[in-house]
């Protein structure tokens, strides 16, 4: 049978003392190939469960399947194909960058070999001489996924790795975990509460909240869901006048003061192909603004 998912948890659970469930019978499916997305809001159960599925915390295990393989039965041999950084990686701040990786390799019995290639693949290569306590933080993260990704794994797992930085560096993780996938052939799971983020570095994706899985699947179908119209707000010279003309078009338009009116668009419809259409009609537009969407409809779900 064909391995299908890189990651599946079956009814997964986990409570601390005094303090319910912060896993709720989840069950996760990321496929191989695939950067997914656990989206959830602080204190949603995301960092718990990344410790789960590393083997962290006590439990079976018996319920959770890396690669094909139950986690109870392939502890510790799995992470020999597994990646993780789990919340901030831990460095030695008065080395390099090459000599922290040379500590990893010395640990997990690797030849020193792999230190440039994966130095280069997070961009640095440069940083030879360079202790890390000089580097910023997104160069820091980058070091802490060169660690995970040093001994060549299938599956990286990633605890919010763009948690502190700049647009700067969330850019650089974002591109640099997009040619991973693309060019490596790795799956990767990231844990994030930042959806834009999310949105722009995912092709697959799970929603938490209070320890529940509340959405998982493709971006395609969760850009597809009926709850994904975009309310945009259309500012015009006579918005009564534009709310007469365009109803037959637009069923359900309405006017929300003399200069404005409002209507909602499914996600698949492009917002310029609808100022084109209200331009056509003689209805000059002059200015619009998108008031709805993913991220409406994610905080709906997790209030």
């Amino acid at each position: 049978m064909l391995q299908e998912f890189a990651i599946e948890t079956r009814d997964l659970c986990y409570s601390f003392p005094r303090s319910g469930f912060a896993v709720d019978h989840i069950n996760l499916q990321v496929p191989l190939g695939s950067i997914y997305g656990f989206l959830g809001p602080n204190g949603a159960g995301k960092t718990t469960t990344m410790r789960l599925l590393c083997g962290m915390l006590p439990g079976k295990y018996d319920n959770i399947f890396l690669l094909g393989q139950r986690l109870d039965q392939s502890m510790p041999g799995i992470f020999t194909d597994v990646g993780t950084l789990i919340e901030t990686p831990s460095l030695y701040l008065n080395l390099t960058a090459h000599d922290n990786l040379k500590v990893i390799c010395t640990l997990r019995g690797l030849p020193f070999t792999h230190i440039n290639p994966v130095l280069e693949t997070v961009g640095l290569a440069d940083t030879r001489g360079k202790t890390v306590k000089a580097f910023s933080l997104g160069m820091k993260q980058r070091l802490g996924i060169a660690m995970a990704m040093l001994h060549k794994p299938k599956l990286l797992l990633l605890d919010e790795p763009v948690n502190g930085l700049d647009p700067a560096g969330i850019i650089e993780i974002r591109e640099l975990l997009i040619r991973l996938k693309k060019e490596n052939g790795i799956t990767i799971f990231i844990s994030s509460h930042l959806l834009s983020e999310i949105e722009k570095t995912c092709d697959h994706i799970g929603i938490i909240h209070k320890g529940k899985l509340k959405f998982q699947g493709s971006m395609d179908t969760l850009k597809g869901n009926p709850g994904m119209s975009k309310e945009v707000q259309f500012r015009v010279a006579d918005a009564f006048a534009a709310v007469k003309k365009i109803e037959p078009i637009f069923p359900g338009v309405k006017a929300i003061n003399a200069q404005s009116f409002q209507m909602n668009i499914e996600d698949e419809m492009p917002v310029a192909e609808v100022n084109r259409k209200l331009v056509e009609m003689d209805i000059p537009v002059e200015g619009i603004e998108v008031k709805k969407g993913l991220e409406e409809w994610f905080m709906n779900i997790t209030r």
